[in-house]
């Protein structure tokens, strides 16, 4: 048992405060307490509109500087636009996370801004497919794998070394609650935010040793051109009401605030959790 804990990481063991007046510490903790992410650089994918833009601006709320990405260069420009009108830091790039070239032009953006990353949150996702599962055809399931699934591991891969070296990174991944409850017609979408349930759990073990923590948020129905694209999902509603108690469907801002948190010194200790931002909950 001793053996054991003697190979926690850093990133679990108790912090000691340096020899410092108490004033000064106070003050300081306050001022941290309303930029909690100075300094830092968050990198986010399918950030122009919906969830990935409500996150981008509530880190760039908190003092981080954003870097915000999707595939259309007017969607990039016109958020870019909006964060600075607030008198935010940001910068934008046209990325299709699942090409290398546009995931490594990217890592290039961040980087130029201080050298480094702090925190990446993976929100890009597709679902070209409403029917059957056993249907689809092989090229549907590599692209929903590929840019759901695979785009996160591998744009991590490439992020890794930068995020290292600045110790007290984050990753949060993005899922759905339908890797809990299986919506019909979108087999290989449920399929694959259920893998990254597991992706989560395994790169948290996985990055532990190096700082790192890895978290997954799994929205519910959220009032977004994807998330409510689809005819059977508004219809889920009243059984959900029916089910749960389920009174409204959820807001981009309603993830926001969860991203913040985990990105946060507060999270410094929560490390591979699916937490569920759904109005209700489906699991123990």
């Amino acid at each position: 048992m001793a053996a054991m804990f003697r190979s926690v990481p850093q990133i679990f063991r108790g912090h000691q405060f340096a020899s410092v007046p108490l004033s000064a510490r106070m003050f300081s903790k306050r001022a941290d307490e309303k930029r909690p992410l100075a300094d830092k650089v968050a990198v986010i994918t399918g950030s122009t509109k919906g969830i990935g833009f409500a996150i981008a601006q509530r880190l760039a709320q908190n003092g981080a500087h954003v870097v915000i990405s999707s595939r259309k260069q007017q969607n990039v420009d016109r958020a870019v636009a909006t964060l600075k009108e607030e008198g935010l830091s940001v910068t934008g790039t046209v990325c299709h996370v699942g090409k290398a070239k546009d995931r490594q032009h990217l890592v290039d953006t961040a980087l130029e801004h201080s050298g480094g990353v702090d925190f990446l949150v993976c929100v890009a996702g597709v679902n070209p497919l409403v029917g059957s599962t056993l249907g689809a055809s092989e090229q549907i399931w590599d692209k929903i794998l590929d840019v759901n699934v695979k785009s996160p591991a591998l744009l991590l891969s490439q992020l890794l070394p930068h995020m290292e070296k600045r110790g007290g990174s984050c990753v949060v991944l993005v899922s759905s609650v339908a890797a809990y409850i299986p919506v019909p017609k979108l087999g290989v979408y449920n399929t694959s935010k259920a893998a990254l349930l597991g992706l989560c759990k395994s790169l948290a073990i996985e990055l532990a040793p190096k700082g790192i923590r890895v978290n997954c948020l799994v929205p519910g129905i959220i009032k977004t051109d994807f998330g409510l694209g689809e005819k059977t999902v508004p219809n889920l509603l009243p059984e959900l009401n029916k089910i749960y108690g389920l009174q409204r469907f959820g807001e981009p801002e309603d993830c926001a605030g969860i991203v913040s948190f985990l990105c946060s010194p507060d999270a410094r200790y929560i490390t591979g959790e699916n937490i569920i931002v759904a109005g209700f909950s489906p699991k123990l």
